[in-house]
């Protein structure tokens, strides 16, 4: 009988994702018909509406759309700044601008994090799906390595059959390197929370849904964890962001835990040089890297990839 119910459990599953995924190529290629801009959000919450039932199939319709039509501008910073008396005032403001904001995401095409996560929270609203706005800190370049905490970001959790997921739909729309590159992913579409946190801490550490924090200030000294899949977790040393060459004399010695890693090369910022020699230990990968004079940024790849960013000083 046991038996039977574990095949039974194992074909359901395996069922389930496999209807989940068709569903989600059916709604990401729906999205692509919709029209690029809109004037209000009531409009495109009516296409979602009548094409999609599940509460699952109209928050993957939101996030397909707003990755796939909205750009990141940083110019939109101070497109909405507002002065105010008294909190009523700021209050009734705050609200005023929100309204904008949404409906300048949609009719432009561009935004900033706000515009993203605000837009993304009203056609929830619409739905009648509970969801809520996180601020928080993040880590994206060495400059972030070390620095004070700021509320500089701005996602979204989304509640799914009772269950809180994290959704960060401006990272899922692509990267802005001087200018904007269009990559939609879904890899930020209700992510794992320890895959989340390594970037993104949350003002209100109850937004980590996480059982253990580290605090804002070992955030902040992390090295930065670029490889999508890799955990906070998965290093084992040097653990602080901030190489100190009076720690060090010539090389640098690091461990991370990891199956399939089979290559790993560096770079201080101009030449990509492999690592030759590296030894591993069950799970465990520990690897040597030569201390470069004069350098300020270390980068590691593995498998040709970037994976690890430290700050030397």
């Amino acid at each position: 009988m046991k038996y039977y119910l574990n095949l039974f459990l194992t074909v359901f599953f395996a069922t389930t994702s496999a209807l989940m995924a068709q569903d989600y190529e059916r709604v990401d290629a729906s999205i692509l018909l919709y029209p690029e801009t809109f004037k209000a959000p009531e409009q495109l919450a009516k296409f979602i509406t009548r094409d999609f039932i599940s509460e699952e199939e109209k928050v993957r319709a939101m996030y397909s759309w707003i990755i796939q039509n909205i750009a990141y501008d940083p110019d939109e910073y101070k497109k909405f700044n507002f002065n105010f008396k008294n909190y009523r005032e700021r209050n009734e403001k705050e609200e005023k601008t929100r309204e904008k904001i949404i409906e300048r995401t949609l009719q432009k095409g561009i935004a900033v994090c706000e515009g993203y996560a605000m837009l993304f929270e009203k056609l929830c609203e619409l739905q009648g799906i509970e969801n809520y706005l996180v601020r928080g800190d993040i880590k994206t370049n060495f400059n972030d390595i070390g620095r004070p905490f700021k509320k500089s970001h701005m996602w979204n959790v989304v509640v799914l059959e009772g269950k809180p997921y994290l959704f960060d739909v401006t990272w899922g729309a692509g990267k802005y390197r001087n200018k904007f590159l269009k990559e939609p992913s879904y890899f930020f579409y209700k992510t794992e929370p320890e895959l989340f946190f390594k970037t993104h801490y949350p003002d209100m550490q109850e937004d980590a849904f996480l059982d253990r924090l580290v605090s804002k200030e070992v955030f902040a000294n992390m090295p930065l964890i670029i490889k999508e899949e890799m955990k906070m977790g998965d290093i084992e040393s040097p653990m602080m962001g901030i190489i100190s060459r009076d720690e060090y004399f010539d090389q640098i010695l690091f461990t991370v835990n990891s199956e399939t890693i089979e290559n790993v090369s560096y770079s201080y910022g101009s030449d990509t040089l492999e690592v030759r020699d590296f030894e591993r230990k069950g799970d465990q990968l520990r690897f040597s890297i030569p201390l470069q004079p004069g350098a300020d940024n270390l980068l590691i790849y593995f498998d040709s990839k970037p994976a690890l960013g430290y700050k030397v000083q």
